[in-house]
């Protein structure tokens, strides 16, 4: 019995590994059960007898890609109580997430419209959620639709794959350059956070 549940845990791995890959090299609209089998080594029904359908197949697909990343962790970047120096510390953290996945969340960003509702609802939550840890520490007369604007343009894995993968940029400095831009964006609101600051907890190669 022993041997068998073994059996059936590699043969369920397989799955999920050939799905990570093919989700990474052609991206999930390509992916199909097919070719997950022959990658698997298995057969679409054995494909089946795992994940009945294709939202289980992605969800696992996706909390096995997760649990090999160094995720953002926005709980860090709340022991900053200085505006600026939050935002600095979570867009490097965040920064750095988009660079080591860039691979995956390029073909996962592009194939949106064939992700599971699920999927894309919990990414949205996700991206939701970064935007109001670094709005938090912004007074209520900052939190303008201009900064709520250029906040969510800054967290945005496009916006870092423009600044540096498109156009070669560095972490830092396209960290710097969002800074930048949404603190000028609050500074158009006669607010007292100081710009000069921007460069604050964003390390250097």
């Amino acid at each position: 019995m022993s041997k068998r549940t073994e059996q059936i845990s590699g043969t369920h791995q397989r799955i999920v590994d050939a799905a990570v890959t093919l989700h990474g090299s052609v991206g999930p609209a390509r992916t199909t059960i097919a070719g997950i089998a022959e990658k698997a080594g298995v057969t679409r029904l054995t494909v089946y007898r795992h994940f009945p359908d294709e939202e289980a197949l992605f969800s696992a697909c996706s909390s096995h890609w997760l649990s090999q990343q160094q995720l953002p962790d926005p709980a860090a970047w709340s022991g900053h109580a200085d505006p600026v120096e939050r935002l600095t510390v979570g867009l490097s953290d965040l920064y750095r997430f988009y660079r080591d996945g860039e691979a995956m969340l390029t073909r996962i960003y592009a194939d949106w419209d064939a992700l599971p509702q699920t999927h894309r609802s919990e990414l949205e939550s996700r991206n939701a959620y970064f935007r109001d840890v670094l709005l938090e520490p912004f007074s209520e007369a900052d939190r303008n639709p201009r900064l709520i604007a250029t906040l969510s343009h800054g967290i945005s894995f496009w916006t870092w794959r423009s600044l540096c993968h498109d156009n070669g940029l560095s972490n830092p400095d396209a960290v710097e350059i969002m800074s930048t831009l949404i603190t000028t964006t609050v500074g158009a609101s006669e607010t007292s956070v100081p710009t000069l600051r921007v460069n604050a907890g964003v390390p250097r190669p």
